[in-house]
């Protein structure tokens, strides 16, 4: 099935047509989010939300609700689900939000789904434009997804968890290691520690 036949697709707003030049004119001021606040993987970092002031008070319609799939058009045009924590974020135009028929396929699967290396390859072939090649709509609506029952998809969302979590234990664990190596360095340099390190 092709995504158009399961999901309505629309990009965020262009935000210098909202952007309040000075103070006076700030009507509202909302959380952006921003190519900065996204990892290569879908998944989001800690990185603070820049603040959007808006000359203007803007329509819902572009930002972020729950159960959301948001993705960035451009390279490498990754998509990460919108759970209940991160949704009222206001969405720039580089988005396209996605909002998917969830009896027909879970987001956190269609996000899932999106990221995979052939998805990425399809894209990337179709790009257009010169200077900074981005993908449009009609690609996206065109992207063929793989129609597997909802408790598969729920399964693989489940594996998919789990494997982030690892990976998150995994780069801590690696921080840790890099701050013991460079103690126990500092510490030889300044000859605090004279014995061979074994």
């Amino acid at each position: 099935m092709q995504l158009e036949h399961i999901a309505e697709i629309k990009t965020g707003i262009v935000l210098t047509r909202k952007k309040a030049d000075v103070d006076l004119n700030v009507k509202a001021k909302y959380r952006l989010l921003t190519l900065k606040n996204i990892n290569d993987d879908g998944t989001f970092n800690n990185e603070e939300f820049e603040l959007f002031e808006s000359n203007d008070i803007l329509s819902p319609h572009y930002f972020t609700e729950e159960g959301d799939v948001i993705i960035r058009l451009s390279h490498p045009n990754t998509a990460i689900y919108i759970d209940e924590s991160h949704s009222g974020l206001l969405v720039p135009s580089y988005f396209a939000i996605i909002k998917v028929d969830k009896i027909r396929c879970l987001p956190a699967y269609l996000a899932w789904y999106l990221n995979t290396e052939a998805v990425k390859k399809e894209l990337e072939r179709s790009q257009a434009g010169s200077r900074i090649p981005t993908t449009n709509k009609n690609t996206l609506k065109a992207i063929t997804i793989h129609d597997i029952p909802t408790q598969r998809q729920e399964a693989l969302i489940q594996l998919l968890l789990l494997h982030q979590k690892e990976k998150q234990l995994y780069q801590k664990l690696i921080g840790e290691k890099d701050k013991w190596f460079k103690s126990i360095t500092d510490k030889i340099i300044q000859g605090e520690i004279k014995e061979e390190v074994k």
